[in-house]
């Protein structure tokens, strides 16, 4: 009889399944031609949520929000409709990771980063509540209050 592997080592600080490959080929890509202003004009400069600040830069709790795909689970849902939830970010090492939800807590994702420069991140994100959806992503950090993302179908983005 085979015993199972119980030696599975998780890169990320939540204790869920890892995102695969977080800087493969498609990632990389991906991020060679995507771009993001991060001025007045887009689409996340608007202030749609509060959240308090903590004390680090980055780290702790924000909002959440993503459109370009219709979750079927969501009656009504289109790809231009902005999914909202909860956010935290932790940084291990130099990995940055955004943990988010939607569909009130429902759903789950997870975006595991690198820090290009000062404020570019690049990486990839898994829809946790379906491990099979993973899409390259990329951030901007403009401040402490706001994080512009997008991925090849359309926006994740982060506010407080």
């Amino acid at each position: 009889m085979q015993q199972a592997n119980t030696n599975i080592v998780i890169r990320n600080p939540f204790g869920t399944m890892d995102v695969p490959e977080p800087d493969d080929s498609e990632v990389m890509d991906y991020a060679a031609s995507a771009r993001l202003a991060g001025d007045a004009a887009d689409a996340n400069a608007a202030h749609w949520a509060t959240i308090l600040a903590s004390s680090d830069p980055l780290e702790g709790i924000w909002a959440s929000r993503w459109n370009g795909g219709a979750d079927p689970t969501i009656a009504g849902d289109t790809p231009d409709k902005w999914k909202q939830g909860r956010a935290e970010v932790r940084i291990v090492g130099e990995r940055i990771y955004l943990r988010f939800d939607w569909d009130d807590g429902r759903r789950h994702g997870l975006i595991d980063a690198a820090r290009e420069g000062t404020d570019r991140l690049v990486g990839k994100y898994i829809n946790l509540t379906n491990p099979v959806i993973t899409r390259p992503w990329i951030g901007v950090v403009i401040d402490a209050a706001r994080i512009d993302g997008c991925f090849p179908n359309g926006r994740l983005d982060f506010r407080r």
